[in-house]
Formats: C-alpha cells, sequence, structure tokens
C-alpha cells in the first residue's frame, strides 16, 4: 500500500482525536481516574517507585511514560486548560497508531481496500472514541496489541514478543491478547517460543500486582447484566460479519473480538476483575472483521449495497454519541467542577472532609483550593504514606478534629450511591448529623459539595 495513501485516514484520526480534547468550556473537566493520572505522574520519581511498592503497579509504565511527558511539556501546576493536553495526547497518538496497527493487519490478510476500511471502523468506534481521549493507559494498550498482531502475522517473533511485553507492562490484561493470537499461531514453534517469552517478560509484574490484586480490584463487582448484554451484541455482530468471510481473516480477528472480554468475565464470576477498558484493544477484532466485509462489499458492486446502507445508517447515532462523549456529562465525575465549588465556598480555616477517603481525589490534582483548607481526617499525605489517597486517623481522632472546627467542607458522592460501612467513614457520618447543621449542599457533576456548620453557626 503506498505510503501516501496513508495520510488521509490518519489525518482524519488525528483531527477526531483533537476535536474537543479539553471535554467542556471553559478550561475543561476531568475524572477522577484521569485525576489518579495527573496527580501521581506528578510526583518525584522516588515517591512514585514507593508507591507501585504497595498500589497500581499494574499501571506503572503508563505513569513513568506520563512523568516524563509532564516534565517534557513543562506543566507543573494545578489540572485544566493546557495541562490537559499533555495528559491526553498520548491517548491520542495510542488510537492513531491502534487505526494504523489494524489497517496493517487487514492489509496484510484482505488488501488495501480492508486496511482502509478497517481503520476507519475503529476509530469511529465509541469505545475507542472515548478512551482515545483519555488520560489513561488503555488506547496506548490497544496500540501495542494491534501492533503485535501484525507482527504475528508478518511472523517477526522477536518484535512480537517485545511490542506484547510492552503492552503488558502497560497493562497486565493485555496478556489475553496472547491466548487470542494462539488460534492463528499456536501451530508456529517459534510463536510459542515468543508466547514464553512475553510470559517471563511479564512474570515481575504479575508476581507483584498479585500482591495488590485485593487493595486495586475490591471495588469492582461481577458483570452486570448490562456487561452481558454488550457482551452478547458484541458476538452476534462478530457471528454476522464473520458468516462467509476469509479463513485467514476469521482466524485473527474472531479470537481477538471475543476471547479476552469473554474470558476475563467468566473469571469475573468468581474473582470480580472485568471492567470493559480493561480489553478495550479487542475492538480492534471487530474492526478487522467489519472492514474486510466492507471491503467485500464494496468489490460486490451492486449487490454490495447492504454493508455500505447499514455503515450509513449507523453513521447518525456514532456521530451523537460522537458528540456527547466530548462533553463533561460523558463521566462519571468531573474533578475540575469539584474544585471549582469549594473554592467558591470555603473560607479561610475551613475544615475538608472527604466522604468516602478515596473522594480526597477530587482536590488532589487541584491543589490551590486544597491547600487552603484543613484536611482533619488525614494521617499521611498519598506521598508520605506511599499511597493514592492518604491515610485516616482512626473513628476517635477524626471525631474530635472535627468537634474542634467550626465549619467544614464535606465532599460526598451523589445521594444515590451506597455508604462506606467502614468505622472512620460510620464516625464522619454520625459527627456530622449530630453536631452540625448542613448549611448546604451543591451538586456538581458526581459529587456533592456540603457546607456544614457546628449548631447555630450557619447564618
Amino acid at each position: 500500500m503506498a505510503a501516501w495513501r496513508w495520510f488521509p485516514p490518519l489525518l482524519a484520526v488525528l483531527l477526531l482525536g483533537l476535536w474537543g480534547l479539553e471535554r467542556g468550556p471553559g478550561g475543561g473537566s476531568m475524572w477522577r481516574d484521569e485525576s489518579t493520572t495527573w496527580q501521581v505522574a506528578h510526583r518525584p520519581a522516588g515517591e512514585l517507585w514507593g508507591l507501585l511498592g504497595q498500589v497500581d503497579a499494574v499501571h506503572g509504565l503508563y505513569y513513568a511514560v506520563m512523568h516524563t511527558v509532564f516534565a517534557v511539556w513543562g506543566e507543573g501546576g494545578g489540572a485544566g486548560g493546557a495541562g490537559l493536553w499533555a495528559l491526553r495526547l498520548p491517548s491520542v497518538a495510542g488510537t492513531a497508531l491502534a487505526a494504523g496497527g489494524v489497517a496493517a493487519v487487514a492489509y496484510r490478510l484482505a488488501g488495501e481496500r480492508a486496511a482502509l476500511c478497517a481503520g476507519a471502523v475503529y476509530v469511529l468506534l465509541p469505545p475507542v472514541q472515548m478512551y482515545g481521549q483519555e488520560g489513561r493507559s488503555y488506547a496506548l494498550v490497544a496500540a501495542a496489541v494491534a501492533w503485535a498482531t501484525y507482527l504475528m502475522v508478518r511472523r517477526r517473533w522477536a518484535a512480537y514478543a517485545v511490542v506484547l511485553v510492552v503492552g503488558c507492562w502497560l497493562h497486565e490484561f493485555a496478556a489475553l491478547a496472547l491466548l487470542a493470537h494462539a488460534f492463528a499461531a499456536w501451530r508456529e514453534r517459534v510463536w510459542r517460543w515468543a508466547a514464553g517469552a512475553v510470559a517471563a517478560g511479564l512474570l515481575p509484574l504479575a508476581v507483584v500486582s498479585a500482591g495488590q490484586a485485593e487493595r486495586q480490584l475490591g471495588w469492582l463487582g461481577r458483570p452486570r447484566w448490562q456487561d452481558w448484554v454488550a457482551y452478547g451484541v458484541l458476538a452476534a455482530a462478530v457471528a454476522l460479519l464473520a458468516r462467509g468471510g476469509r479463513r485467514e481473516v476469521l482466524r485473527v480477528a474472531v479470537p481477538l473480538a471475543l476471547l479476552p472480554p469473554g474470558l476475563l468475565m467468566a473469571v469475573s464470576l468468581v474473582h470480580p476483575w472485568y471492567v470493559d477498558r480493561y480489553v478495550l484493544y479487542a475492538l480492534g477484532g471487530l474492526a478487522l472483521l467489519a472492514g474486510a466485509r466492507a471491503a467485500e462489499g464494496g468489490r460486490a458492486g451492486a449487490r454490495g449495497w447492504l454493508p455500505w446502507a447499514v455503515a450509513g445508517v449507523l453513521l447518525v447515532p456514532v456521530a451523537a454519541w460522537s458528540a456527547w462523549l466530548r462533553t463533561p456529562e460523558s463521566r462519571r465525575d468531573d474533578v475540575l467542577a469539584v474544585a471549582a465549588a469549594v473554592r467558591e465556598r470555603a473560607r479561610p480555616g475551613d475544615a475538608v472532609l472527604f466522604m468516602p477517603s478515596r473522594r480526597r481525589e477530587w482536590l488532589l490534582s487541584t491543589p490551590g483550593p486544597y491547600g487552603a483548607l484543613r484536611d482533619v481526617a488525614l494521617a499521611a499525605s498519598p506521598a508520605a504514606s506511599h499511597t493514592l489517597h492518604g491515610t485516616e486517623l482512626p473513628p476517635d481522632r477524626v471525631r474530635g478534629a472535627l468537634l474542634s472546627s467550626p465549619r467544614v467542607i464535606a465532599l460526598m458522592d451523589p445521594a444515590d450511591q451506597p455508604l462506606d460501612p467502614y468505622p472512620t467513614e460510620a464516625e464522619k457520618r454520625t459527627t456530622l448529623t449530630t453536631a452540625f447543621d448542613r448549611c448546604s449542599v451543591t451538586e456538581v457533576r458526581g459529587a456533592r459539595v456540603a457546607v456544614y456548620a457546628r449548631r447555630g453557626g450557619c447564618g
């Protein structure tokens, strides 16, 4: 395929990635997972290393990459504005690379037309667009898996092992792609050696992260019915696209699309580990199938109108969904909006209380509002404790610190969220209820900012 023919689709990918990158007007928005990337990647290298020994080792390589990006970018203040570009541009680049990798596999297996169609399908998929503009590792993982798949079909085994190990170190569930690749490459003795090298390269991370699994993934539940419905829709689409398809395409695309999410969901019935973004790269298999079939439809002339008609109909909801993904409402919360609400309501000397403690993340990436408040429940800062959100005082000391505070800014989950049953969290709620008046409560995207004062102090 002539190199110049790659330029239009690559340009389209980049423009789509840059469209609405800040996600909202007035400095943009950021949700709490991105805030974690921000505040961890801004820590000094020594503190970052200390954190990874306790938690989040699975994201260690990504944090190191982002630490370098922020150092080169020179954005060291609070999150927002230009800093959001530094946070999200690596994911834009990762999505462009992943689309190129999917197209390269399609070109190798089904020709030039299939390559252009597969790359276009991949980048138009709403989940791809979502994580292509998010300051997390998933777009880069998808790029590594896509190019590892290309190296597999080219039988470049040494490069294959290196690229897939990098993907696994960006997020270790990329190792499930290795099992998908087995359907196409198991008979290749050299592939088995390459697979062994990938497993050996991943082993140190797997050992460390296994010890962190409870803290890392303890918040997850078993797959919801919506997850099973989504997987059923994916499986139905794959089955429909696979009918009458090329065998060489099916051997690569079908396992890649179905095995990683299906296996992770099955395992999650016992050990809840499933989140759809952990296996985002599986959509490369779906795009490969769709691209190959669209190319066949294009060659079929008048008889091949159906794939193009379906594509035209789907473009309408995809365009609407794409626009929505570039708004703050597309994410679970907005830490920049929370920080702005705190800044407007806080007075010098106010206490701040996070309910639950992990919501400290809402202010960690905006040190201005956080630094002006007294974090009365904090025992050790995130940096000092080598944790993501710091450690907190025992319940009796939290109660004493609250009772000595005339006013408290409480940052809470929305009212419909379950309450943490832990003793310290219960003590926070009890003390505020029995010794304080609630002066105001402000609903912010995914959060509530409440102002409390000692009895009679709201006026």
